[in-house]
């Protein structure tokens, strides 16, 4: 199954779709209840709402008619995942040594890439990184920054959740700051000569 088979279409989440993500999650939530709310709460809230808690701060902001992410479908399948949004609404990144804003311009946050195990390895990351890009400019938003995780040796699928430097500079992400090193902040620019 190549990545060109898989005829791959993108959506953000609504309400009518949040079957689909809660299906992609399973029980589990993606990992370990996570629920995608990791830096949307604080560390506090978000051990307290591990699992059914965190489910339902999502599932609240989603019946509210908030898009936090885009999910990926192969036919009616949903597949990946990219939780997608303004970097204020990320409280995690402002308590953030390593991941600390680097300027003053507004910009967008891809915090979260998960995809099914059966289509991992075959590109969805990229394209799912690809279509934020076209999202993120469709809210009127012209910067779109990542914080992917740059391993010295094979990592374990759940812990690269904020995706691969690899994968982000195979959309046309750029590296803008290093904050560690194995943890660069990219960056797409939005209108520039970088292509999706």
């Amino acid at each position: 199954m190549s990545l060109e088979s898989l005829c791959l279409s993108f959506s953000p989440v609504t309400s009518d779709r949040w079957a689909d993500l809660e299906a992609l999650f399973g029980q589990r939530g993606a990992c370990g209840g996570c629920w995608c709310m990791t830096w949307r709460r604080t560390r506090k809230e978000f051990k307290a709402g591990k699992g059914d808690g965190n489910k339902a701060e999502l599932k609240a902001l989603v019946e509210a008619g908030g898009m936090p992410g885009l999910l990926a479908y192969v036919e009616k399948e949903p597949v990946g995942w990219c939780a997608v949004a303004p970097r204020e609404v990320y409280p995690a990144l402002a308590r953030s040594r390593v991941l600390k804003a680097v300027d003053d311009i507004p910009v967008w946050s891809v915090s979260c890439l998960f995809v099914a195990k059966a289509y991992r390895g075959k590109g969805v990351s990229v394209e799912l990184l690809k279509a934020a890009v076209r999202f993120v400019a469709d809210q009127g938003g012209t910067v779109i920054e990542g914080y992917p995780v740059e391993p010295k040796s094979i990592l374990p699928a759940p812990f690269a959740w904020t995706g691969l430097a690899s994968a982000f500079l195979r959309a046309g992400f750029h590296e803008h700051r290093r904050g560690s090193a194995s943890r660069p902040i990219m960056r797409f620019e939005i209108g520039t000569k970088q292509s999706v």
